[in-house]
């Protein structure tokens, strides 16, 4: 399917889209080279392929949810710029 400048024009005047006269062209070149990729994914084999309507189905994969002390403090703190008591010390930031 060939798309030439008059049908830009009429797409873009029922799209309400203000395109200068001189970019129509342009246009016209876009969309015939989106339209023959279009035509490319025709020739894709699809055959006993299911329609994928909808990702909802398809769950994530949860992992077992375990109850830990949060490990250990003097790891969990060690790359800290500083703490004190197994606490991380920030600068006061309400005054």
């Amino acid at each position: 399917m060939a798309i030439d400048v008059a049908t830009v024009r009429k797409v873009a005047r029922l799209a309400r889209i203000a395109e200068p006269e001189e970019r129509l062209e342009a246009l016209a070149q876009e969309l015939n080279g989106i339209m023959a990729w279009i035509e490319q994914l025709a020739e894709v084999d699809t055959d006993g392929v299911e329609p994928l309507t909808s990702v909802v189905g398809a769950g994530a994969p949860l992992r077992e949810d375990v109850v830990t002390m949060g490990g250990d403090v003097t790891a969990v703190t060690f790359n800290a710029p500083k703490s004190i008591d197994g606490f991380f010390v920030v600068p006061k930031v309400v005054e």
